[in-house]
């Protein structure tokens, strides 16, 4: 059944007669965003290419390496082996300088945390450093702090700008981006859509914010709460998106039982997330039959 879905979604996209573009909106979850993977993986397969990409926080991140061209399972094998393995992570934040590994880092307590150093220890080499040297355009949110709003990086050092889409609160350092404080882009837009509307015959949004998972009565640790509490803000706000106006297809691969932090599941998170891959081929089967039936 999958493989006959595939093929019909296939054959409509190269159809001589209809071509429906793409694009894709990658979200903000932390490690929850390795559920990505498996969107880039369908449209690989698919042999769809977006005309425009756009991501927040880890979303960007992913969004960055499909836009450089790297393929889901390129995206996959990269995950697993590096932040998804305690030694390589060790052996990556090791190679920033031992003898200078706190400055080199920013100092060892959380929310003091160097993001755009440790980036550059563990993004795949195909991530150029400028946003001029992506095959696919990109936009990259970041939120900035004192001006209370969401800022589109779309030019520019792409590093730097990943660096401020992902400086996760209380995690890690802001970043000065064009001399303004910049956080995680996440905060103001967990899934950035909307940015795309218009630019494509379809419009994907994928929601790897997740919400607080427990059996009710538990009451959560400190750290734990601290981001369910984020998770239900931007829940909120995502629900408010939708009303106002939803993409084509909005997808939440199954990952609420993840932490923000658990990089080192990828495996785990891959694996139980995997049911988002047909999800998105019975909605692409069903946009692109409604496409062609308007044709």
């Amino acid at each position: 059944m999958q493989d006959a879905r595939a093929s019909t979604a296939a054959a409509l996209v190269r159809s001589e007669r209809s071509e429906p573009t793409v694009a894709v909106a990658f979200g903000a979850g932390g490690a929850r965003g390795f559920a990505h993977v498996h969107v880039i993986e369908v449209l690989n397969e698919l042999g769809i290419e977006p005309v425009a990409i756009a991501g927040s926080s880890i979303g960007a991140i992913m969004g960055a390496g499909m836009a450089a061209g790297m393929s889901g399972a390129e995206i996959r094998d990269y995950a697993l082996e590096t932040v998804g393995k305690r030694a390589t992570v060790a052996n990556r934040l090791w190679s920033l300088g031992p003898n200078t590994m706190r400055d080199k880092l920013g100092g060892f307590r959380l929310g003091q945390f160097n993001l755009e150093r440790i980036l550059k220890a563990f993004l795949p080499p195909q991530i150029p450093d400028d946003f001029s040297e992506l095959k696919i355009p990109l936009k990259v949110m970041a939120t900035d702090y004192y001006g209370q709003a969401e800022v589109i990086c779309e030019e520019g050092d792409l590093n730097e700008a990943l660096a401020a889409s992902s400086a996760i609160p209380a995690l890690f350092m802001p970043v000065k981006l064009n001399g303004r404080i910049m956080i995680d882009g996440g905060i103001f837009n967990p899934v950035p859509y909307e940015h795309l509307l218009g630019l494509a015959d379809i419009v994907i949004g994928i929601d790897v914010v997740g919400a607080p998972d427990g059996d009710g009565r538990t009451v959560p640790a400190r750290f734990d709460s601290l981001f369910g509490a984020s998770q239900l803000m931007m829940q909120s706000h995502i629900a408010l998106k939708l009303k106002l106006g939803a993409p084509a297809i909005f997808l939440r691969p199954s990952v609420n039982g993840f932490g923000v932090l658990d990089f080192l599941k990828a495996r785990q998170i891959l694996d139980h997330s995997e049911g988002v891959k047909d999800d998105l081929k019975r909605a692409l089967d069903a946009q692109f039959a409604l496409l062609s039936k308007m044709d």
